[in-house]
């Protein structure tokens, strides 16, 4: 049986791991047979945003593990206790959270930088030739993970994919429903709610994804 981890950026779409993406990720991966871990960063969040109002929550704190524990029912473990040794894969789903909480590109765009015990870990799955699986934003940390001319999606959004491009990596074009594989760096992502209006068109793209990173393992 294959083994996955899954990288948690916190819990909620705002500011930390899109909760129906993750659950999807986990679902998919149940339905395919596999297992899998949840990992999350141990440190506070780049900040809180009320869900309701969309606004940032005044003088409110939240660690990232600690909200992760939410959606993973307390199965959750430290990032830094993730060994790419004790796996056969990485999927992360998106969520702001992935571009606030494990990398910053939600404020410096292309100018982002992974965040080191994130980047370690990914790395470390690609270098041994392990399949990653990114999920709606993710995708943005493709070229530091993978490298220069890494091919990954997005789905159609024309200012995040001139962003990938300048960071190295090419975006191609990808309906909600589908996943893009680059096949040479053992890389897939999917777009879920960068297009997804409903949760059954990000369960499609998101089981494609599952289902290709499975398959390179």
């Amino acid at each position: 049986m294959k083994k996955v981890a899954v990288v948690l950026a916190g819990c909620g779409v705002y500011d930390g791991a899109e909760i129906n993406e993750a659950v999807l990720s986990l679902l998919c991966l149940e339905q395919q047979g596999a297992e899998y871990q949840c990992f999350a960063p141990d440190r506070e969040q780049m900040h809180v945003i009320n869900h309701l109002t969309g606004e940032p929550a005044q003088g409110e704190t939240r660690n990232v593990l600690v909200e992760a524990a939410r959606i993973a029912r307390g199965n959750v473990l430290p990032l830094t206790d993730a060994r790419q040794d004790d796996y056969d894969a990485l999927l992360v789903p998106g969520g702001f959270g992935a571009a606030k909480n494990l990398c910053n590109f939600a404020v410096a765009g292309a100018d982002m930088e992974v965040s080191a015990d994130f980047l370690q870990l990914a790395q470390a799955f690609h270098q041994a030739g392990k399949p990653i699986g990114l999920v709606c934003i993710a995708p943005v940390m493709a070229a530091a993970i993978c490298g220069e001319g890494t091919e990954c999606t997005v789905g159609n959004d024309a200012d995040v994919a001139a962003a990938i491009q300048s960071m190295g990596a090419v975006h191609l074009e990808c309906p909600v429903e589908e996943a893009r594989v680059d096949r040479e760096r053992k890389l897939v992502t999917t777009p879920a709610y960068m297009l997804a209006g409903k949760v059954s068109e990000a369960y499609t793209g998101i089981n494609d994804c599952v289902k290709e990173v499975l398959a390179l393992a």
